[in-house]
C-alpha cells in the first residue's frame, strides 16, 4: 500500500492540477524531522497566528530533496510543529528535505529577528539560542562580526529563582547518603556530580556529548 502511495506521489509531483482526492497524499506520507530548537522561543508567531516563514536546507544544495517532511521541535508540547510552508502559489503542507543519514542536517528559517525575540519566552525553560552576527565586507566576502553565546542552564534556572549552589548541595547530600547505604560507589558518585555540574554549565538545547 505505502509503496503504491509513494509511486503515485512521485507521478503527481509535476502535475499542474492535482486531483482533489490526492492533494493530501504528501502530508500522509510525510516524515517528522525533529529540530534542535523551541518553536515557542524562536518562532512564536508561527504557532500563535500561523505566520509563515521561509524554511529550507542550508547545505547539500546540489542534491535533490526527495522527502516530504514536517518539522517538530524538542519541547514537550505536541503543538511545537511547523506544518505549513511557503509555496510558489499557495501554502504547502510539507517541506521537501533530503533523506536523513544520521549526519548533522542544517535548516535555515528566515525573516526572523527582534520581533520574535521579544515575543519568545522561556517556554519549557529553553533559553536564548547561540547567535552569530554576519556581515559582508567591501569585497563581498562573509565576515563574522561577533558570536553571542546562548543561555546556559544555570542562567535560565536563575531567572526562575533556582539557586545553583543549593541544587548542587542537595545532590551532594543525596549522593553521600547513597554511598553510605552501598547504592553507589565513590567513583560513580564522583562521575554523577561531574555530570550534573557540567549539565548546569551547558546549553539549554541539545549538545554533542562531551569527551570524558
Amino acid at each position: 500500500f505505502w509503496s503504491i502511495c509513494r509511486k503515485i506521489s512521485r507521478l503527481i509531483a509535476d502535475v499542474e492540477e492535482v486531483p482533489e482526492e490526492l492533494q493530501g497524499l504528501d502530508r500522509v506520507l510525510s516524515d517528522t524531522y525533529f529540530c534542535n530548537f523551541s518553536l515557542f522561543q524562536s518562532m512564536p508567531d508561527s504557532w500563535a497566528i500561523k505566520q509563515l516563514f521561509p524554511v529550507m536546507p542550508i547545505h547539500r544544495l546540489t542534491d535533490e530533496p526527495t522527502r516530504h517532511a514536517v518539522l517538530g521541535d524538542i519541547t514537550c508540547d505536541s503543538d511545537g510543529k511547523i506544518e505549513h510552508f511557503i509555496d510558489r502559489r499557495d501554502v504547502r503542507r510539507t517541506l521537501l528535505l533530503h533523506p536523513y543519514d544520521s549526519s548533522p542536517y542544517y535548516l535555515g528559517a528566515f525573516l526572523l529577528g527582534a520581533y520574535q525575540e521579544i515575543l519568545g519566552d522561556l517556554h519549557n525553560l529553553f533559553g536564548d539560542t547561540n547567535a552569530v552576527h554576519v556581515d559582508l565586507n567591501d569585497e563581498g566576502e562573509v565576515v563574522l562580526q561577533s558570536i553571542v553565546k546562548g543561555d546556559t542552564v544555570n542562567e535560565v534556572l536563575d531567572y526562575v529563582e533556582f539557586d545553583r549552589g543549593q541544587l548542587i548541595t542537595r545532590l551532594q547530600n543525596a549522593v553521600e547518603e547513597a554511598v553510605q547505604r552501598g547504592r553507589l560507589d565513590h567513583e560513580s558518585a564522583g562521575r554523577l556530580l561531574e555530570f550534573y555540574e557540567a549539565g548546569l554549565n551547558g546549553y539549554t538545547y541539545l549538545e554533542e556529548p562531551r569527551e570524558a
